[in-house]
């Protein structure tokens, strides 16, 4: 097994493992991708692997998914929940094909930014996590249009590599007052079209610089964050309705520490 099939795997397993829970997955790729002295052609890997925490979701939620597909048109409250999704998804999208070039060839090129999100949002975790309002929605699939349309607008924040987007929504979520593990579900959801669209536009806007040898590492990253996703997402529902979010607040401070004084020390 070459080296980089190695990084490949290592990058993979921490796509899953971070995609699903507030700390910034690509904050991470990007800062061990940097440190290891790893970029691919045009970002694309580290975009594409998230298609195997794409499809983690869609196995665990595959029949809830779908019989709300098969609901549809028939049941108000399913299609209720659907336009939700989308209404949610929405302000990223626009937001994604306007600041797309500035995203990939700025933001995602500055590791020091990436350093102070992890460390900025880590402390807006931990106060939102003891300072959020009392709950008052408790299921993830019966929010109210104008609550996702808002968690929606703080996802946005997750443009900014260190922000996450998990974390953004979750913040969101929280503050319009759904309760943890209800927050921690609709993010799941909302991460379906959103990751999705990513990627595929994502692909359309590098097609030119895809460096096709390198889709057997493609393969092996996008199979671990497949794996490791898997398990954080059968995970997470149930720690942060004991715990909440404070121990991912307090990881982030950490991983942004670490890596502001590497960068600083010229690493």
């Amino acid at each position: 097994m070459s080296d980089t099939t190695l990084v490949a795997a290592a990058l993979g397993l921490i796509e899953g493992l971070t995609e699903f829970i507030p700390v910034s997955s690509t904050g991470h790729l990007l800062l061990v991708g940097h440190f290891l002295g790893f970029q691919s052609a045009g970002r694309s890997f580290e975009v594409v692997i998230q298609l195997g925490a794409v499809l983690a979701i869609l196995s665990v939620y595959f029949t809830r998914l779908a019989q709300v597909l098969m609901d549809a048109p028939h049941s108000p409250g399913a299609r209720r929940f659907l336009a939700s999704v989308i209404i949610a998804f929405l302000p990223a999208l626009v937001v994604g094909v306007l600041a797309h070039g500035f995203i990939k060839h700025v933001l995602f090129e500055t590791p020091m930014l990436i350093a102070v999100m992890l460390i900025l949002g880590g402390g807006v975790l931990i106060f939102v996590d003891r300072c959020a309002p009392t709950p008052r929605y408790h299921d993830a699939a019966h929010l109210p249009i104008w609550v996702t349309l808002r968690i929606g607008l703080f996802q946005c924040l997750a443009m900014i590599p260190g922000t996450s987007r998990s974390g953004a929504t979750i913040v969101g979520a929280l503050l319009m007052g759904v309760d943890k593990r209800a927050a921690a579900e609709f993010s799941f959801f909302l991460s379906i079209p959103t990751m999705a669209g990513a990627v595929a536009y994502d692909l359309y806007q590098n097609r030119d610089v895809l460096d096709l040898s390198a889709m057997g590492d493609i393969a092996v990253g996008f199979a671990m964050a497949f794996v490791s996703g898997l398990l954080v997402v059968k995970w997470l529902l149930n720690f942060v309705s004991r715990n909440g979010y404070a121990l991912f607040g307090w990881w982030r401070i950490i991983v942004g520490s670490l890596a502001m004084g590497f960068l600083l020390a010229g690493f």
